[in-house]
């Protein structure tokens, strides 16, 4: 139902008052369009829009609006759930996948009924739309149980790099929550399990080769290595950049400073 008509189906009293109390309301109608909904590979995030309508049985504006907020957080949350089901969590696999066991299902949830409201918006007809965030370490750490001993990080050497940027473009890679990076064995050499929190993204990806380079995630002196193939979502590196890596100290890589370039 469109918000013009709110006032001729319901012919409310206090929508009326409710409108003019808007009208002096500081807060502008629709003061800033929704974020485009979905993974914002390169912020980290995952974001959606709930929208909610009055709750046409209250006594007074006040609580229609209250009603109207409700309403939108329930339906920001099942948008969210909605948007996060077709992501890619690692080759082959959805999120959405992922979820049929129970228990991921379970703490998935959990995380994005924990979403941050980003902005609202509020209407004349005490309607109300608000955007919803959620941090995507926050999701991997729910959709990837921590396991021992985990990733072993060399942390020998001299200090040479502040950060990891992965140059992955003409492999046919696109982002995931979950990547991995490996060598020509398939052993991992960065992951979610090298990280020392979880609360900490695996990686960003950037648009292009300069952006990621010029990230401050990555640091001043950032190390740049070539993958060379794709196994499944897992990314290749080259054997001189595994060289590299285990010549210097990389706990940077445990602070989950990596950007990989897909494109």
């Amino acid at each position: 139902m469109k918000r013009s008509l709110w006032m001729v189906v319901l012919g409310v009293p206090w929508m009326a008052l409710g409108q003019a109390k808007e009208a002096k309301s500081p807060v502008p109608v629709a003061v800033m369009a929704s974020p485009k909904a979905g993974v914002d590979w390169k912020e980290g995030v995952l974001r959606a829009t709930g929208a909610g309508a009055p709750d046409v049985r209250a006594s007074n504006p006040a609580q229609a609006r209250l009603g109207a907020e409700r309403a939108a957080k329930n339906d920001a949350y099942r948008n969210l759930l909605r948007q996060l089901e077709g992501v890619p969590l690692r080759a082959g696999q959805t999120v959405g996948e992922a979820m049929a066991q129970e228990e991921v299902r379970g703490r998935v949830e959990e995380t994005l009924r924990g979403f941050k409201i980003s902005h609202k918006r509020y209407y004349s007809d005490s309607g109300v739309e608000m955007d919803a965030e959620v941090p995507l370490p926050a999701l991997v750490s729910a959709l990837v149980p921590a396991s021992a001993p985990g990733i072993v990080l060399n942390k020998q050497g001299p200090k040479k790099y502040t950060g990891l940027v992965v140059d992955a473009r003409g492999l046919g890679a696109t982002p995931v929550l979950a990547p991995v990076l490996v060598d020509a064995a398939g052993h991992p050499v960065y992951g979610v399990d090298a990280l020392s929190r979880r609360t900490t993204a695996v990686a960003v990806y950037p648009e292009g080769l300069d952006e990621a380079r010029k990230s401050s995630l990555v640091g001043e002196k950032p190390l740049v290595v070539k993958a060379v193939r794709l196994q499944g979502s897992d990314l290749v590196l080259a054997d001189e950049a595994l060289k590299q890596l285990a010549e210097s100290d990389v706990s940077f890589l445990a602070e989950g400073r990596v950007a990989i370039v897909t494109r």
